[in-house]
């Protein structure tokens, strides 16, 4: 019989220490495998992050090469996943889904397919790229280029499972596709504005074939969620004619709220929590026996009264919302009656086209800017109270006299994976040990 001392003793004690300490960093752990998150609301729930970022910075674990793009990246896996575009002469392009390691940044593989982009695509600075955030399901990543193709990607090795070009197959619409697919089910659901009555579109995501289609109306940039309400699930669906919550899998009317906007204005994601419903700066309260809705506030439709932020998407947090205003002030706002609490002018530059992009984390808030910064803070309705700021990437896109970076981030398994029209960065959370 083989004796245990109390040098092995000590050995098994220290390996069942290490192993439960792993344990915990993997159940805390957490993908990031679609556009706002694994929930489609901007929170992360992984524990262990840095409340105070280091003196001289996050530490970059890598950066790779990518092109031009608004898209966010997403993480599945063990992969980090991003889509961009490359001009060639014109009007040729191409438009590409990268795949890279989550760990090391290594390149895993590239899908490449060639597109003709408007004259005005190649303009210097106001080059044409993919506004749509792939998202990853099940082995397959999902990707909405921005002339209307659809792809079936096999997560592995990048190749076609299935594709559609929306814009051959409705010839009838110039297809905006800006808004990032979501997935239900078997569904595949896209916003492409398309004709006749195909403003949103149902694929089966396993063969690419139409299920339904809804709406005609023009889209803009914001995607769809769905939420549960009034007795039902409902897919919200924010277009320049109207906000409408749509049965998702068949397309039917719940209820719709004509809201004439320009596509322009329409970048902000739909906001559900409590009963309520936050479309940019539109507040609506659902009905908690049918589905049904009633604006909260404000009275006006004006776009200027009712549009918070045209580059990010708020938070609705309890009694209150947290947002980015488009002129660069970051305010707090009564969630019944949108009267404003407080405002702060330190996020960002007080500038047109300012963007900042919340996500919850934990008790408090990560926030990424126009500037390219990282920004922990607390935001209670008594005030806003920043703790750390680092910057992550330089902002390569050209608007008015400076240089923004548009696109939020994403966080997965301790990092952040942010990205510009060159580079793909992944920073660490953790703190160092």
């Amino acid at each position: 019989m083989m004796k245990v001392t109390g040098r092995f003793l000590k050995i098994e004690r220290l390996a069942t220490t290490t192993l439960l300490w792993l344990l915990a960093l993997v159940v805390h752990a957490e993908d990031w495998p679609q556009w706002r998150g694994p929930n489609r609301d901007s929170v992360w729930n992984e524990k262990g992050i840095c409340e105070t970022f280091p003196t001289n910075g996050l530490k970059i674990r890598w950066r790779a090469s990518v092109g031009y793009g608004y898209s966010s990246p997403v993480v599945a896996k063990g992969r980090v996943y991003v889509t961009d575009s490359q001009l060639s002469e014109k009007p040729k392009a191409f438009e590409r889904v990268l795949c890279f390691a989550e760990e090391s940044g290594q390149s895993l593989w590239t899908f490449s397919h060639e597109v003709t982009f408007p004259d005005w695509g190649f303009t210097p600075d106001q080059e044409k790229r993919p506004n749509a955030t792939p998202i990853v399901q099940d082995g397959k990543v999902y990707s909405l280029a921005s002339v209307g193709h659809v792809f079936c990607l096999e997560a592995r090795d990048g190749a076609v499972r299935w594709q559609r070009d929306l814009a051959k197959e409705y010839p009838a619409a110039e297809l905006t596709a800006s808004a990032s697919p979501l997935i239900d089910g078997d569904l595949l659901i896209l916003l492409v504005g398309a004709k006749p009555d195909a403003c949103v579109v149902a694929l089966d995501k396993n063969s690419g074939k139409e299920v339904w289609k809804a709406l005609d109306e023009p889209v803009a940039h914001s995607s769809p969620i769905i939420i549960t309400a009034g007795g039902c699930r409902q897919l919200i669906v924010w277009t320049q004619k109207s906000v409408t919550a749509l049965e998702p899998a068949t397309g039917k009317v719940h209820w719709r709220e004509p809201l004439p906007t320009m596509g322009d204005y329409i970048v902000s994601t739909p906001v559900f929590s409590n009963g309520r419903l936050l479309l940019g700066g539109l507040m609506l309260t659902l009905d908690a026996d049918r589905p049904a809705a009633l604006v909260l506030w404000p009275d006006s439709r004006a776009p200027s009264r009712r549009i918070l932020s045209n580059t990010s998407t708020a938070l609705l947090q309890g009694n209150y919302v947290f947002s980015a205003k488009s002129s660069g002030e970051f305010v707090c706002l009564e969630a019944n009656t949108g009267k404003q609490v407080w405002q702060t002018n330190t996020v960002t530059d007080l500038k047109n086209g300012a963007s900042i992009h919340p996500t919850w984390n934990g008790g408090s808030v990560l926030l990424f800017n126009d500037r390219g910064e990282l920004i922990r803070a607390r935001l209670t309705a008594e005030g806003y109270y920043e703790i750390s700021r680092a910057a992550l990437l330089k902002p390569t896109y050209a608007f008015g006299d400076r240089k923004v970076a548009w696109t939020p981030p994403a966080y997965a398994n301790g990092h952040v994976f942010a990205r510009s029209d060159k580079e793909l960065v992944c920073a660490s959370l953790v703190p160092e040990r």
